[in-house]
């Protein structure tokens, strides 16, 4: 009799989570919809596709949730947590797609993707993303080159500089702050820290500036 309860109040528990799950991917589907040009985006929501003469010939694009793989067209702003990683010039009617993907570490994301946080660039493809150009994310660590451009993360410093680094980009070594360690000129001093020193030649002569706490 009790295992018979049990089965039973597990089938309706199952039962209740599978409609919760279908009543949520059913409201997403039913937010889903066409917009008239100029309408705001939703958080979370991007444009996958173009009607040239929606809204009485003014034009309309449709909203829906971003999800992992979703072409997203041009002039749609990448999600948080996502990076564009390939393109489409024929994509959302003519207007151009660009192919959303969850940031992770290796991943290569097509120029103008920003950098997402706790990641950094580590090279470049000039002919990555159709020819967009496309650079490799990581996630950022202690002794890592990051690529010209790419943001320095909070509590590091950058203390060395190639110029042949990220295929011909550039590259610097970006290191956790700490006492003691040349910081190149131009790089952003963390809290805590000041600089004691300076040495022109330093970071491979672009300077760079000798870190003590604070």
């Amino acid at each position: 009799m009790i295992g018979a309860i049990a089965l039973i109040a597990a089938a309706m528990l199952a039962g209740t989570a599978g409609t919760a799950a279908a009543a949520e991917r059913g409201s997403q589907a039913a937010s889903a919809g066409w917009a008239c040009s100029g309408s705001p985006v939703p958080p979370g929501y991007v444009i996958t596709d173009y009607n040239r003469n929606g809204c009485n010939g003014m034009g309309a694009w449709y909203q829906q949730p971003v999800y992992d793989g979703v072409w997203a067209c041009s002039g749609s702003t990448v999600a948080p947590g996502y990076v564009y990683t390939d393109h489409n010039r024929n994509g959302c009617n003519g207007q151009g797609a660009w192919y959303h993907q969850l940031v992770r570490d290796g991943v290569w994301a097509c120029s103008g993707s920003t950098v997402a946080p706790g990641y950094v660039y580590t090279d470049h493809n000039r002919n990555g993303c159709s020819g967009q150009g496309a650079w490799y994310h990581e996630r950022v660590r202690d002794g890592v080159w990051a690529c010209s451009g790419s943001t320095v993360a909070p509590g590091y410093v950058y203390t060395d500089h190639n110029r042949n680094g990220c295929n011909g980009q550039g590259a610097w070594y970006q290191q956790l702050a700490r006492d003691g360690v040349w910081a190149c000129s131009g790089a952003t001093i963390p809290i805590g820290y000041r600089t004691t020193d300076h040495n022109r030649n330093g970071c491979n002569g672009q300077g760079a500036w000798y870190l003590v706490r604070a």
